[in-house]
């Protein structure tokens, strides 16, 4: 192995193998480091990739790659302790080429993309812990690995190692990340007869479905949990604020049995059996904890910059999209000669500037809003679904008495105007 390169990447997630195949094909000589087994085998994400970012690095890569299945049906449920309000959408045109999104196992998916990465001539190096970058004159020239003989040099070095990024850490480039400012995040896959699963989703063929799930869910604290269907599986997980789990001393996996085992939920489970069971930080401090990004010598990419929209369930797409434009950023450097801060720092102004930066701004109170203020869980859902109950069991009473008595439950017009007020702030965090 040559132990110099023309860039290294650390970390072959989506931002990382984006970043690697995008330079590989414009022949670049890349190296694509990654400390598991293979690519995938440390990553866990909801389940869901969405098409767009992904086609714009390699066209019609559905029609190949390990995905699941298409999803035509996004539902969301309101959950209380024993009842639901649900709604949904569900598009034909989302089962016709070229789609929106997919569900996908992130062990198989990532594998298969850093193999085409390999193929555009990026070499992969498994098995391998960047201990530390390795700086000279204030410049990244490299990184020190776990391997013997394992100073590896290069003219930029892209971190793509993920929310726990050590290396951008090292390098004074964030401090120790809040417990407000991540999501502790556990999901099992659970192995169902694809019949199953297509008679009790309500799917035809190879059709998937999502589930958001909110309210009793997290018990109050501000996360989700979620539903998958895929081939032959499902994925359930359920994700929180790791402040939330801190301050309500709640252990993760037993939250996750709760949600399993929810009268809501538990009818969507029967009959699967356990397959892998995986815990994983979540990057959520959102626009507000982007550290710095650039500087001479190196970019950061992916969960790694903290590039995350969790409003939306929106993380892989945006870790494709840095990892493309970190790519784009560094052939623009390679011909100029110039690696410096100012010439990579092009990467920080398109990547603010592009759908990533962009929607994370519109929603960079969001999450420290709702976690401020957690009556949204923890009371206006639950009164959700008892006005529902009232208004939709019949027993004798008229609709107007039934308005009156959920128009009264609301509490004394102080109440009422303090939801009014808080619908309104939630407004506008959102708009």
């Amino acid at each position: 192995m040559a132990e110099k390169f023309d860039v290294i990447i650390v970390g072959a997630g989506p931002a990382g193998t984006a970043c690697a195949y995008t330079l590989a094909k414009a022949g670049v000589n890349v190296l694509l480091m990654e400390r598991g087994e293979y690519p995938g085998s440390k990553n866990v994400m909801g389940g869901v990739l969405y098409r767009k970012t992904m086609e714009d690095i390699i066209p019609e890569f559905y029609k190949e790659a390990p995905v699941e299945r298409p999803i035509v049906e996004q539902r969301f449920m309101m959950l209380d302790k024993e009842s639901a309000i649900n709604f949904s959408y569900k598009g034909m045109e989302w089962a016709q080429e070229p789609y929106n999104n997919f569900t996908v196992l992130r062990a198989k998916f990532d594998q298969w993309f850093a193999d085409k990465a390999v193929q555009q001539g990026a070499l992969l190096l498994n098995e391998t812990v960047a201990l530390q970058c390795i700086v000279e004159n204030g410049k990244v020239v490299g990184v020190k690995t776990d391997r013997p003989d394992g100073d590896l040099y290069a003219d930029v070095v892209v971190l793509a190692d993920g929310v726990n990024s050590l290396l951008a850490k090292s390098l004074g480039f964030h401090k120790e990340f809040r417990p407000d400012e991540v999501a502790l995040a556990v999901m099992e896959v659970l192995k169902l007869d694809r019949k199953i699963i297509e008679d009790r989703f309500n799917l035809e063929g190879d059709h998937g479905c999502t589930i958001e799930i909110f309210g009793d869910s997290t018990k109050g604290i501000l996360g989700t949990a979620w539903l998958y269907t895929n081939k032959d599986s499902l994925n359930i997980g359920v994700g929180t604020m790791l402040s939330g789990l801190i301050k309500n001393k709640i252990k993760p996996y037993e939250l996750l049995d709760y949600v399993k085992n929810h009268p809501m939920i538990r009818p969507y489970i029967q009959g699967c059996e356990q397959q892998e069971y995986l815990a994983h930080l979540i990057p959520e401090g959102g626009y507000r904890s982007i550290p710095k990004i650039v500087g001479n010598g190196v970019l950061v990419v992916g969960d790694a910059a903290q590039l995350v929209n969790a409003i939306h369930r929106e993380g892989s797409n945006m870790a494709m999209a840095s990892g493309v434009m970190a790519a784009e950023t560094i052939l623009a450097a390679k011909e100029a000669g110039d690696y410096s801060e100012k010439m990579l720092d092009g990467y920080r102004i398109n990547l603010l500037n592009s759908f990533v930066g962009q929607d994370l701004k519109k929603y960079k109170d969001a999450t420290h809003h709702f976690e401020k203020f957690p009556q949204y869980f923890e009371q206006y859902i639950p009164m959700m679904n008892k006005a529902a109950s009232q208004m939709f069991t019949v027993d004798g009473s008229s609709k107007w008495s039934k308005q009156k008595k959920i128009w009264n439950g609301l509490g004394s017009a102080k109440d009422k105007w303090k939801m009014a007020r808080d619908l309104m702030n939630a407004w506008r965090v959102m708009k």
